[in-house]
């Protein structure tokens, strides 16, 4: 055996054919090495790690060539070629817009492309078309030499097996190697950014499909003694809520106003002299202002916002819950306020189906859903990502009054959007002068959304409306991503570590009406915080015991807020990827400071999901059925 593969290595066909293999495999390498170490901002902070990422591509190009040439030969890995070239770049698109990796589960969110027109073409970008040169240059390796040495190369099903199974030494090697700077990696799915630095993107990928089969068997093989452990935890981190608090708006309309895209940073500050909030900076007297809210949510964006609004659950670490499980039984604000008399709404001048709303608000509990369908939008009153705010605020306002009281209305702004472009007369300051074209673009769709803000404000406070309702607007998401923190740096004149990019995710919440003190609140909290501050501001009692969020207005709350990515905020310190900084001051703090925050989030966010994945709240009834037996028999 070994002698005829002796002979065959020193065949002059053999040897062609080889090193056609190794120039394809190697052009291949290089572009997954730029396409890693130049496009994605992976941080690569020593040697070794350079080493791995240079070393990781290996493995995932073993496998897809070698299953390529299995299935169809040569033609098999030209193909496999394209798609990964495909893969690769789609997941270029994806980091410019959302700094993250395509997964399985946005997949199903295909639909939302359709409303992407001008945030796509902003993303895309002509020297993209390089990315592409190397397909061609491998196809004319595998095809277009001279026709008499096509048989000199033509791989063989044999030889495609071989370089699949080196690719599994590979991959441990790279997984070993891995290990040796973050134990535990493949762990941390949630953090995908470290995942793809150590294992590559295309590994990524093959993980998530594991990721995904074992998340589709969770909801199978749930049942309702896992709720145990979640109401447990909860019941550990209860607090009273704030009883001066308590129905102060009881009775009263509700209407939650979520601005698209609108960070904490911008309020209070400038843009060439001039303020970029100035109705916002005013109006935050007037109520209760929170300085340290963050937003909270991963790729479900707006969608995942919603979710924490109405569920104080949190959104999922992949994918959006609007799609992956909008079947799911959930017992979410409108419900809940429905059975107290109720008539609740959303309002998003977008396509019904964006997001998958047309399907998930039904399972929330609206009674109504006003979408694009529903205005009348016209080219005229459009721009960008369609209505333009101001006509969505008056439109949304005739409609509001009406309704049927009380009423629990959620209103969904879109002018704010990436790519963030105004027509001419809309523009009521300069663009920004910094490097990105995204933030400075950013500060008029901000200014401009202020006026709308105010347009609508007025309007609403000249109503009949005002005196029976409270108002709370914050802010949905993060606009700036990380992939713009230089020109960050530079309009805010300081270093954007990751701890002022932690920082950064803070957005606004304002909350207004009638027995509600203006007042500035530094407490730390996020969305998941935002349902259950509602309900003891209504007086309602709500009996879904599964909410991982506090009264915002609690002297006794917890001070923590645990984003998507396992990193939190507590009183103290803000713990960023296993790193320690005080909240305060920002400087690095030595030792295990952080090691419980990071601990009670990774605890936290598991059993939130094991909600979700699980679609544990169909079980509640028969919990409760339980505990009143066990009750019925203690007084026995």
């Amino acid at each position: 055996m070994f002698s005829k593969l002796k002979m065959k290595m020193k065949d002059p066909a053999f040897k062609k054919k080889s090193m056609i293999y190794a120039a394809v495999m190697a052009i291949f390498w290089a572009k997954m090495y730029f396409i890693q170490g130049g496009i994605f901002t992976l941080d690569i902070e020593n040697a070794n790690e350079a080493a791995i990422l240079a070393f990781n591509p290996l493995s995932s190009i073993f496998l897809l060539f070698g299953v390529g040439i299995m299935l169809a030969g040569r033609k098999g890995m030209l193909a496999t070629y394209i798609f990964g070239s495909l893969l690769l770049y789609v997941n270029v698109l994806f980091y410019r817009e959302y700094s993250d990796f395509l997964t399985i589960p946005m997949l199903g969110q295909a639909a939302n492309l359709a409303g992407m027109g001008g945030s796509i073409t902003k993303i895309l970008s002509v020297t993209d078309i390089f990315l592409f040169v190397d397909v061609l240059i491998a196809a004319f390796l595998l095809f277009y030499l001279k026709p008499e040495r096509f048989q000199s190369f033509m791989p063989k099903r044999k030889e495609g097996l071989i370089l699949a199974v080196i690719a599994i030494p590979l991959f441990l090697v790279n997984l070993g190697w891995a290990t040796t700077e973050r134990t535990e990696l493949l762990e941390r799915a949630f953090d995908r950014n470290m995942l793809v630095k150590y294992i590559g993107v295309l590994n990524f990928h093959a993980y998530d499909i594991v990721l995904q089969g074992q998340t589709e068997a969770k909801k199978t093989f749930a049942d309702s003694n896992e709720l145990s452990p979640v109401l447990n935890y909860i019941n550990e981190q209860k607090t009273e809520p704030n009883s001066k608090m308590t129905g102060v708006a009881e009775g009263k309309n509700v209407i939650a106003l979520s601005l698209e895209s609108t960070q904490t940073f911008v309020v209070d500050n400038t843009v060439n002299g001039k303020e970029l909030t100035p109705y916002f900076n005013d109006l935050k007297e007037e109520g209760a202002y929170f300085s340290n809210f963050y937003h909270q949510v991963k790729q479900g964006r707006t969608s995942d916002s919603e979710f924490l609004l109405d569920n104080s659950l949190y959104g999922l670490n992949r994918g959006a819950a609007f799609f992956t499980h909008s079947g799911n039984e959930y017992q979410a604000t409108p419900e809940v306020l429905g059975e107290k008399g109720y008539f609740s709404s959303t309002m998003h001048a977008n396509d019904e189906t964006f997001w998958n709303r047309n399907v998930m608000y039904d399972s929330l509990g609206y009674d109504e859903y006003y979408s694009k369908k529903d205005y009348n939008v016209t080219e005229e009153k459009s721009y960008g990502w369609g209505y333009l705010d101001e006509y969505f605020f008056s439109d949304s306002l005739d409609k509001m009054e009406q309704m049927e009281q009380p009423f629990y209305n959620k209103m969904i702004t879109l002018t704010n959007h990436h790519p963030f472009t105004l027509p001419e007369d809309k523009k009521f300051i300069e663009e920004g002068n910094t490097s990105s074209e995204t933030l400075n673009r950013y500060f008029q769709t901000i200014r401009y959304q202020d006026e709308a803000l105010k347009q609508f404000v007025e309007e609403f406070k000249k109503s009949d409306l005002y005196d029976d309702t409270i108002l709370v607007i914050y802010g949905d998401h993060f606009g700036i991503s990380e992939n713009h923190k230089q020109a960050m740096g530079e309009y805010l004149d300081k270093d954007i570590n990751e701890y002022e990019q932690f920082q950064l995710q803070r957005v606004p919440l304002l909350v207004l009406g009638e027995g509600i003190e203006p007042q500035e609140n530094d407490t730390v909290g996020g969305q998941v915080d935002l349902r259950p501050t509602l309900m003891n501001l209504l007086g309602v009692e709500d009996e879904n015991p599964v909410q991982f969020g506090q009264d915002l207005f609690s002297k006794d709350r917890r001070e923590m807020m645990i984003t998507r990515d396992g990193n939190f905020a507590n009183e103290k310190y803000v713990g960023v990827n296993g790193n320690c900084y005080d909240r305060e001051s920002g400087e690095p703090v030595e030792g295990e400071a952080c090691a419980p925050g990071f601990k009670q989030a990774e605890e936290e966010l598991a059993l939130s999901d094991s909600v979700v994945y699980g679609d544990l709240l169909r079980y509640l009834d028969e919990i409760e059925m339980i505990e009143e037996k066990d009750s019925s028999k203690d007084k026995k």
